[in-house]
């Protein structure tokens, strides 16, 4: 039998079942590209994978993966502070301490786009924090920006009520 955390590792989305949305703990698809986003519909999709791998990578524990999802300089927005994150700063002891130190995995309970252009997207998401036995840590209203320099997309900013 597969566990929920091998499954949310695996896949990076798991459906609870057809019509359903996701289960607790499992993160949503990206949703439908709006027809006012209709012309950048392949940036948006580009831009829904990075956040996509950017979960799976993370929960998974796998910083090379996780710093992958990234365009760098990279500018993180929480905590009433502002952090510029460059390749290397995170380091395996981020998920002993702090805010993730009871945490076992994470999902996205929204993922709509905002804005849309050839090399950029902004995505209003809402992600979710889960301990190792399924109970609920927290709820975070985030806003990502995903762009695509020298035509690789990532991950460039992100702003949160994360701790």
């Amino acid at each position: 039998m597969v566990s929920r955390r091998d499954a949310i590792l695996g896949a990076g989305v798991v459906l609870a079942g057809a019509g359903a949305g996701p289960a607790l703990g499992q993160s949503v698809k990206a949703p439908p590209v709006q027809p006012r986003h209709a012309k950048f519909a392949a940036e948006i999709a580009a831009a829904q994978d990075r956040l996509d791998a950017f979960m799976v990578a993370f929960n998974a524990r796998d910083l090379p993966a996780y710093e992958a999802t990234f365009n760098f300089p990279h500018v993180r927005f929480a905590s009433s502070t502002v952090t510029i994150i460059n390749p290397g700063y995170h380091k395996p002891e981020m998920f002993e301490r702090g805010s993730l130190a009871e945490w076992d995995h994470s999902a996205w309970e929204r993922r709509d786009v905002i804005h849309a252009g050839a090399d950029k997207v902004h995505i209003d998401t809402r992600f979710s924090r889960f301990r190792k036995d399924g109970s609920l840590i927290g709820g975070f209203d985030s806003i990502y920006i995903v762009t695509r320099l020298n035509g690789r997309w990532g991950i460039q900013g992100r702003s949160s009520f994360a701790p």
